[in-house]
């Protein structure tokens, strides 16, 4: 019978086994007899040729991906807050990263480019969003107080949870 702990063990020790390695074990102990190989070969070219088609039918997240891709700064930025915030060890810190990233966009700029609701909405969020966050002098190295800055910390504090109590 296998166990919690003899799984857990299994998958730690197989974290970080080379890929290619993994898939020829997996395929010599689950040996399939070659006409059942050639369906799912066959099945699985189908559903790329399928997917690489369908271009109406574009999920969601396809469509913020093609809008927000490697070849513009916000999708830089994005891509870069991603991969930060998993190592991020505390919750400030994670904040002050996501201020800098989501101030350092252009996102005005993206603004109707796509078709879906999805990423249209989502722009206007990360356009918000850059608007009522403060950059602290930690950042901007600087801080003026003038109408602007003012305004856009009163706006912050006004959308924080118990503002009106």
């Amino acid at each position: 019978m296998t166990t919690l702990a003899s799984l857990r063990s299994s998958i730690q020790r197989t974290t970080h086994r080379d890929e290619h390695l993994c898939v020829e074990q997996l395929l010599t102990e689950n040996n399939l007899p070659p006409d059942q190989q050639q369906q799912t070969l066959d099945l699985a070219r189908d559903l790329v040729l399928a997917c690489r088609e369908d271009h109406q039918g574009k999920g969601t997240l396809d469509a913020f991906l093609q809008e927000f891709g490697l070849s513009n700064k916000e999708g830089v930025a994005l891509m870069c807050l991603a991969e930060a915030l998993l190592r991020v060890p505390d919750e400030a810190t994670a904040e002050k990263l996501i201020t800098e990233k989501i101030q350092s966009g252009d996102w005005a700029s993206h603004l109707g480019h796509s078709d879906s609701l999805f990423v249209n909405a989502s722009i206007w969020g990360l356009m918000l969003t850059g608007e009522v966050l403060p950059l602290g002098p930690e950042i901007t190295g600087d801080i003026t107080d003038t109408t602007d800055s003012w305004l856009k910390q009163l706006t912050n504090r006004l959308g924080e949870p118990g503002s009106f109590a």
